[in-house]
């Protein structure tokens, strides 16, 4: 027998891990909030079932769509859509949903999520320094790419990819191993998933070289208060959770879902619910 709860309307979020996703937390509150009666679930995919993942969520009438988190963010533009052209632009997607023709498309919320909570910061003419060169970095690459900074590093152990990346985005600036010195920027942004509850691997970096006032940036939501940003606390310097862009990047998504805004009106309410 199929249950009530099963012919509701949902959304999802897949990746390999997902336990770490805080996701379903997020819009499971704003669903409820908003009365919606929906559902949002997190679904472990290992990258070689992801296709048949989609392919099996494209025949269900009550899937509204879903969040994409690693590894499948650049997988899956292969398996949908791409009206918006995310391909050439960022070259990651992170959401995706059925478009009007009930096929489904792809779409990437990140770039809008991160650069949200540094939307009063002047970044002009700033250095910055990005960790990681995977599909969260190029959504993050690509936001900057529409601001006026200055130099970008970008700290990897592939810098011969990270080249490419800041040629794809029109980026000026260096290439460097992940163990190299942290320069001297304005804005270090974390877009690796080092420092993540079950992620072996640890983010050994001294953040001695930034000058007073830089921001530091974690995009690693659980735990929320990573090694890096307790240095950069005791440091002194600005910080920015993984939560803002987590949230920024969900409100988008979940218009697309479920076809209302988020009740953004709640933030403090749900961070307090996040942060437990």
């Amino acid at each position: 027998m199929t249950s009530a709860t099963s012919k509701r309307p949902y959304a999802e979020v897949i990746g390999d891990p997902i336990s770490q996703s805080k996701s379903p937390v997020i819009h499971d509150f704003w669903l409820a909030k908003l009365g919606i009666e929906a559902d949002y679930r997190a679904k472990q995919v290992k990258p070689e079932d992801l296709a048949s993942h989609i392919a099996s969520r494209s025949n269900d009438p009550n899937w509204r769509g879903c969040n994409v988190t690693i590894p499948h963010k650049l997988a899956v533009l292969d398996l949908v859509g791409d009206p918006g052209g995310v391909k050439d632009s960022i070259g990651a997607m992170n959401t995706i949903i059925r478009g009007e023709d009930g096929k489904l498309i792809g779409t990437n919320t990140d770039a809008g999520g991160f650069y949200t909570p540094l939307s009063n910061s002047d970044l002009a003419d700033a250095d910055i320094c990005v960790i990681g060169n995977g599909g969260a970095a190029r959504a993050i690459l690509f936001a900057l790419s529409r601001l006026d900074v200055g130099m970008v590093h970008i700290m990897a152990r592939n810098p011969l990819k990270s080249m490419g990346l800041l040629s794809q985005f029109g980026l000026k600036g260096e290439c460097v191993q992940l163990e190299a010195e942290v320069p001297p920027v304005q804005l270090l942004v974390n877009a690796s998933p080092l420092g993540m509850k079950g992620v072996k691997e640890t983010l050994d970096i001294d953040l001695a070289p930034l000058p007073g006032g830089a921001i530091v940036y974690d995009i690693v939501y659980n735990p929320l208060v990573t090694p890096l940003l307790k240095q950069a606390k005791s440091r002194g310097l600005n910080v920015i959770d993984g939560l803002d862009m987590l949230i920024g990047q969900a409100d988008l998504a979940f218009e697309l879902f479920f076809g209302k805004p988020a009740p953004r009106e709640h933030d403090r309410e749900l961070r307090k619910l996040l942060a437990k």
